[in-house]
Formats: structure tokens, C-alpha cells, sequence
């Protein structure tokens, strides 16, 4: 699709010289289905019933400790209550999590967050993090998407990570920045265009990361050799520790189909690598901090149990119903 230029030729942004978009095209946008089809992949007869297995030993043992969940189906189960509240009950000798992916309030006056001073939101977080600590198996992961917040006197947008990364028991591995394209404009500042994962494991020395799940076939020179042998992994690349994903968008010509009423929805594509990554088929994955589950959805889709907890009665109201649109079209892609 070209851009059309109607306006004075000798704008920069206007120029074939300087703007590549109006020099090459742009690809027509697409509107993205409800989930990848990478998520509506049928599972074996042996899986499925191994799945629902596992599912009732981890509720039987979860209704003793916390009592009923909100909604519970086929490896999703969402509870609705104060996260602090159910991790402190938990047993760890009872309850163990493999992977817990999750984005919290960032403390910024959005709708669902109770304001707090930043020494207050700090301790807040560390908190519980230390209860998934606890909850969290061995060789487990814990990741943890965070943005940017104000210090009275310090900074406007200061990284959240710089605040909390020391604050945890879990061993930092590394942080992963989450580059997009859409985001908030601005004029006396940079424009804000990335996030941040931090990757957090329990142990060092032992923790699970399926490289081979997650390599990106899209390598610029594929048959590049040395020494008579090919130079890359014949999966591809290590994807680095940069990722592009679009935000969750809105609009009547580009709202994504995933889109819910949830203003901080994180995009499935990118919990999706997160969950391969760090879990295998059959594991339990935690979000303390559910919203519109997409963790929960990504998790169902890949094969392992979720397990959610979201304070907000609404939010869990629809949840459910984008949890129960991914199954029927997950049916559908059966058929």
C-alpha cells in the first residue's frame, strides 16, 4: 500500500528521500485472530488426559489451602481475591509453581491501582515476590514485566527495574527488553517505544530454558558456512535479548481480535515465547496479577495448567468470556 502525499513535497516526512515508507509502501494491516495458531494446535488423546489429571490433583489441593475458584475448565483456573492473600496460604509442600509470568500495577494511577509512594510500591512488590519465591520449584523461572514510573526529585520515567531488581530472592538472569511501534507520543522527551522483562530463576546452576522452542527461523543468511559446516542452528537464531511485538492495538480498522476491555493487556505472541522458554508440557504456571489472563490463554494453548488470581470481580468477568471464545475457536481449528 503507497502513502499518499498531498501535502507540501518539501516535508521531510513527506519525501521519498527521507522516508522510506512513502518510498517503498507499507504492508496493508491485518487485523491478528484471537489467538496465534501456534495456540489452537490439538493435543494427543494421552496429553489431554494427562492434563486433566493433573489438574484435579493441583485443585483438590488448592480448594483445601484457598477454597473455590472463580471459574476453573480444561487447565484454566482463575481465582478472584487479593494475590497476597492466596500466595501467603499456600503450602509450599503442597502447591509447587514451575513458571510465574506476570505484569503488576506499575503504580502510575491507572484504574485498577491503589496509589502508593515508591519506597511503599517497592516494598509492596518485594513482598510478594518473596511468597512466589517460596511457592516456586528448583528449577523454576519467574518473569516479570514492568515500565517506568516517577521518583519525586529524581526522574519522570524512571525504569522500574532499576528500583526492584535487587529486591527479590530469585537470581536475575538477564532483562529482556520488549521493543513496539505504537505507544505515547511526546514533545519534550523521547518517545517511549520499550518495556522490560526481567528473567528471574531460583537456581543458577539448574533452571529449564528450551532455547530450540523459541529460535526464530528468520536468518538473514541461512547457508552461510564455516569450515565446510553451516554457521547456524538448522532451527535458527537465538532470538538476542531484544523482542519486537506489537502492542495489543485498538481502532476500528486496527484493533486486534485479542484486544479486551483490560487497559495494560500484554500481547499473547510475546507470553507465548515467555511459557515455551521457561516450562514444559504439563507444568503449572502462576500470574498473581491475571487481568485479561492472556498468560492464562497462552498457557492452555501450550499444554501446561494455569493458575491465576486477579482482584477485580469484572476483569475476571471477562477473562472468562475471552477464555471461553479461545476454546470455541480452538474447537473450530480442530474441525
Amino acid at each position: 500500500m503507497k502513502v499518499s502525499i498531498t501535502e507540501d513535497k518539501e516535508r521531510k516526512i513527506a519525501s521519498k528521500e527521507h522516508n522510506t515508507y512513502v518510498a517503498e509502501g507499507i504492508e496493508q494491516h491485518k487485523i491478528t485472530q484471537i489467538a496465534p495458531p501456534s495456540l489452537l494446535k490439538p493435543f494427543s488423546s494421552n496429553l489431554k488426559c494427562q492434563l486433566l489429571s493433573h489438574q484435579q490433583v493441583i485443585e483438590a489441593q488448592l480448594y483445601k489451602l484457598i477454597g473455590k475458584p472463580f471459574y476453573s475448565d480444561e487447565g484454566f483456573i482463575l481465582y478472584q481475591g487479593d494475590s497476597s492473600n492466596f500466595l501467603q496460604k499456600i503450602d509450599s509442600n503442597y502447591i509447587k509453581v514451575d513458571l510465574t509470568v506476570t505484569s503488576p500495577p506499575y503504580n502510575i494511577g491507572k484504574e485498577y491501582e491503589t496509589p502508593m509512594s515508591v519506597e511503599e510500591y517497592i516494598e509492596w512488590c518485594s513482598q510478594w515476590i518473596h511468597q512466589i519465591h517460596r511457592i516456586t520449584k528448583p528449577n523454576g523461572a519467574f518473569w516479570l514485566n514492568i515500565g517506568y514510573l516517577e521518583v519525586p526529585n529524581k526522574g519522570l520515567c524512571v525504569p522500574i527495574p532499576y528500583l526492584l531488581w535487587d529486591k527479590s530472592p530469585f537470581y536475575l538472569l538477564q532483562e529482556v527488553v520488549w521493543q513496539y511501534g505504537a505507544g505515547v507520543s511526546t514533545k519534550y522527551r523521547l518517545s517511549p517505544r520499550n518495556e522490560k522483562w526481567l528473567f528471574y530463576i531460583k537456581n543458577a546452576q539448574e533452571y529449564t530454558f528450551n532455547l530450540d522452542d523459541i529460535r526464530d527461523p528468520n536468518v538473514k543468511y541461512p547457508n552461510q558456512k564455516k569450515n565446510g559446516k553451516y554457521r547456524c542452528n538448522p532451527l535458527g537464531k537465538n532470538p538476542s535479548d531484544v523482542w519486537e511485538f506489537p502492542k495489543v492495538t485498538t481502532g476500528t480498522k486496527r484493533s486486534s481480535k485479542e484486544r479486551t476491555g483490560h487497559p495494560s493487556q500484554f500481547p499473547l505472541g510475546i507470553v507465548e515465547r515467555v511459557i515455551r522458554a521457561s516450562s514444559n508440557q504439563l507444568e503449572l504456571v502462576l500470574d498473581p496479577f491475571a487481568g485479561s489472563c492472556s498468560t492464562g490463554i497462552a498457557s492452555v494453548g501450550l499444554g501446561r495448567i494455569f493458575l491465576g488470581f486477579e482482584i477485580r470481580p469484572d476483569y475476571c468477568e471477562m477473562a472468562v468470556s475471552r477464555f471461553e471464545e479461545f476454546k470455541r475457536q480452538r474447537a473450530n481449528n480442530y474441525q
